[in-house]
C-alpha cells in the first residue's frame, strides 16, 4: 500500500511513486531518503526526483549499466518508471 511522502522514512530501500503528466508511475529500482536527498539505493547514485508516494521495496531492480555512476535527472527518468497497475 502506498504511503504519503510526508511519512517517508530514512534509509530504508523504497520504491517510489511520481506523477507525470499522464499517470502515477514507480521507478524501476529501490531508492533510500538521505539527508542530502534522494539516492539509488543500489548504485548509491543520487536521483533527482519529487516523488508522491513510497511503500517499502519488494521488487527487482531493473539495471542500466549507461545510466550506473551517473546522476540520474528529471529528464531520464521517462526511461526509468514503469506504470502501476
Amino acid at each position: 500500500m502506498w504511503q504519503p511522502i510526508s511519512t517517508t522514512p530514512y534509509d530504508r530501500e523504497l520504491e517510489l511513486a511520481v506523477i507525470n503528466t499522464v499517470d502515477t508511475r514507480a521507478l524501476v529500482f529501490p531508492c533510500r531518503r538521505t539527508a542530502w536527498g534522494w539516492i539509488n539505493a543500489e548504485t548509491k547514485v543520487r536521483v533527482d526526483v519529487s516523488p508522491t508516494h513510497w511503500r517499502p521495496w519488494a521488487g527487482k531492480a531493473w539495471h542500466s549499466p549507461r545510466l550506473r555512476g551517473r546522476v540520474i535527472q528529471r529528464g531520464q527518468l521517462g526511461l526509468l518508471l514503469r506504470k502501476q497497475l
